[in-house]
């Protein structure tokens, strides 16, 4: 039998702001697809299909029981895995990296789904456990193989961003189930000693040049910072309302490069200055809070976990895209949730903003 709570809480608001930020997307991109003159219209119509194809798969997200994710856990996450490899065997090649497989016309790149296979396997795992002291070092070396094994197969395409983006998820989603204090010293003292080896045996040439970039852009200023400079110009000169809509310099006469992904941002810093910044900002913000008050209002710990997991993943992708635009983190090409263009990014964001709302629906279930 239907019941009727799940239209009186349909969460309205989230979905206000999710399309409020699909519309500031979607006019942000077509002023960065006008760099060099040309609209190159083509990308601008690919991605109007891919925010349709996002709300068809949000509205599934929300009709089913979100509990039905958690029976699917360790099937989502096996075909996670399978597609992982697979891309190592038949991905297609572009940039010097091999992240997307071709199906007929169309092109997934699996590292965005190992996201959210990510985020419900730990969901299990972690809301099948209480511990009323914390977990420890035993209690999360399951989920630690749950995590490197998709971490290892993008980090080998290489794609470290999204592999940086799939420990954070996971050490995040770990930190708030608690961890026993002795075991947090222990994990604190790991991480740093692997973080120190990965300098020197798992980053590649390219990735320790990003880094020194990072410190120095005027460095190489035509080369590996070129990209950092021309964002920050870009940044710098939208003042404080912007040049206007289309009016950008360093779009228009393609100053700046992978305006339309990952410095998209740049774009709408420029043409709509400070004010537009701080606008999409707060509107990212909120959603935040959204999502972690729906994590709060769930009755259920499964619920409850995995609206932090997916509610994580997009504070990470916003941090990190933010903090690269602006020269305060290292670039490593993570694109903005819902304004970048990119089919496989946005769809995954929309099945997050589609699970949310599944919680938010049912927040009245219990365990």
């Amino acid at each position: 039998m239907f019941d009727r709570r799940l239209i009186q809480n349909f969460d309205k608001g989230l979905l206000f702001l999710t399309l409020i930020l699909c519309c500031l997307g979607l006019i942000t991109l077509r002023s960065a697809l006008l760099a060099g003159g040309s609209l190159q219209k083509i990308l601008y119509y690919k991605q109007m299909v891919w925010y349709g194809a996002g709300f068809f798969i949000m509205c599934i997200c929300f009709i089913f029981d979100y509990k039905t994710i958690e029976r699917w856990a360790y099937l989502i996450y096996g075909t996670s895995i399978s597609l992982l490899v697979a891309v190592l065997i038949f991905g297609k090649i572009g940039g010097g990296s091999r992240r997307w497989l071709i199906f007929g016309p169309v092109s997934i790149q699996p590292s965005e789904i190992a996201k959210i296979a990510v985020i419900i396997v730990l969901a299990r795992y972690y809301s099948k456990i209480v511990k009323q002291k914390g977990f420890t070092i035993k209690d999360l070396i399951y989920p630690f193989i749950l995590t490197i094994i998709p971490f290892s197969l993008i980090v080998r395409q290489p794609d470290l961003g999204t592999g940086m983006v799939v420990f954070l998820i996971a050490a995040t989603m770990t930190l708030f189930t608690k961890i026993e204090k002795k075991s947090l010293i222990c994990l604190i003292i790991f991480c740093i000693v692997t973080g120190c080896s990965g300098w020197f045996f798992l980053l590649k040439d390219y990735q320790k040049q990003r880094v020194y970039t990072f410190l120095d852009p005027a460095r190489d200023p035509l080369g590996a910072g070129y990209h950092i400079i021309q964002s920050k110009i870009a940044i710098g000169a939208g003042m404080g309302t912007g040049r206007g809509l289309f009016q950008g310099t360093q779009n228009t006469l393609a100053f700046l490069p992978e305006q339309h992904t990952d410095f998209i941002f740049s774009v709408l810093a420029e043409e709509w200055g400070f004010a537009g910044s701080f606008f999409i900002i707060m509107i990212y913000m909120v959603l935040i809070i959204w999502g972690l008050n729906i994590a709060y209002n769930c009755r259920n710990s499964f619920g409850t976990i995995l609206s932090v997991g997916v509610t994580t993943m997009i504070f990470w992708q916003i941090f990190i895209n933010l903090g690269m635009v602006m020269g305060l983190m290292p670039v490593v090409g993570v694109p903005l949730p819902l304004v970048s263009y990119g089919g496989s990014s946005l769809i995954t964001i929309m099945i997050c903003i589609g699970i949310l709302m599944n919680v938010s629906m049912r927040r009245f279930a219990t365990d």
